[in-house]
């Protein structure tokens, strides 16, 4: 079983850094590919960033450059550190983890359907 807890939401003026953390308290075997996903108010959810077992990553056009998405797999805990922040990045963000040691490929991996277990979300708002 995998249970997912995020923390590290607040408020935050455009310009402004924030740091989510996502920890599982109850890992998965090996390795899993892991992510961060965010839902502003009216939207989908839509992928923000996923990092694979051997550590690869992808990252949504709109935060390239400004978000960093990392792990610590001794502290079982996946991090985002999101810099520059804009109004437009407002949104719950939620983190989820696939079982498997490699993500989607880069055409599958905003398919929520492709993940296994998702914390219950952080909020972040930009003003």
């Amino acid at each position: 079983d995998v249970q997912l807890v995020e923390s590290g939401g607040g408020s935050v003026q455009a310009g402004g850094s924030l740091r989510l953390s996502c920890t599982t308290y109850v890992s998965i075997d090996s390795r899993s590919c892991m992510g961060w996903f965010r839902q502003a108010p009216g939207k989908e959810r839509e992928g923000v960033a996923i990092i694979g077992g051997d550590d690869t990553t992808t990252y949504a056009d709109s935060v390239k450059g400004r978000f960093t998405i990392s792990r610590d797999s001794a502290k079982n805990t996946l991090y985002l550190q999101m810099n520059s922040l804009k109004p437009e990045d407002t949104a719950m963000y939620s983190c989820a983890a696939r079982v498997g040691y490699y993500c989607p490929s880069e055409s599958r991996w905003r398919d929520l359907t492709g993940y296994d277990y998702w914390g219950q979300g952080t909020q972040v708002t930009v003003s």
